[in-house]
Order: structure tokens, then sequence, then C-alpha cells
């Protein structure tokens, strides 16, 4: 498995499937096309620069979501007695932004 993070879209995503089976077959007598194995490096390099850019923009929302809950605490802990369940609310909702956007990591495998 490569640890480039590719993000193909669902049309890439057949097309390379259908590649691949060409491909294996075509493996199979000897004789592969290399215009097919072309057409599969061209889908792998759009996907890969479009992964580049999905985690790069996933880094950022954390970034931004972790510097907001740090905010949210400082302010939960600077609050006044009164002020300080809106500002206990806030750092949840900040601190459940920031579990999303390090799930939503996760789950792209980054």
């Amino acid at each position: 498995m490569s640890d480039v993070y590719r993000s193909y879209t669902p049309r890439e995503k057949r097309q390379r499937a259908w590649l691949m089976v060409r491909t294996t077959k075509q493996a199979a007598a000897d004789a592969v096309d290399p215009r097919l194995e072309r057409r599969i490096d061209d889908i792998d390099a759009r996907a890969e620069e479009r992964g580049q850019l999905e985690a790069a923009a996933l880094h950022r929302q954390n970034d931004k979501a972790r510097a907001e809950l740090a905010a949210a605490k400082a302010a939960e802990r600077a609050a006044s007695r009164e002020d300080r369940s809106a500002a206990r609310d806030a750092r949840k909702r900040a601190e459940k932004r920031a579990r999303a956007t390090e799930q939503a990591i996760r789950r792209a495998g980054l």
C-alpha cells in the first residue's frame, strides 16, 4: 500500500478498476498495453494531487479547531461566575469540533 493519500472520484474508481482488470488479463497473456498503464498512472496522479489538497485542508481545519478550543478553555477559566455556563457550552462545542476534525483525519488515513 502506498503512503500517499489519494482521493478518487467515483468515476475514477470505476475506470481504474476496469483498467486493472484489463491489464491483469493482458499480463496473463504477457501482452500488456502501455496505454492502459499510462491511463492508470494519469488517474493516480490526479487522485494524488486532489488528495494532497484535501489533506492540507483537513490539517488546516484541525489546527483552527485546536486553536479555538484553547481560546475557549482560556475564556472559561477567565469567565466570571455569571458567564461561566455560557463559556462552558462554548468550550464543549469547541471540543466537539476538534474531535470531529481529528476523526476526519483518522478516517482519511492521514
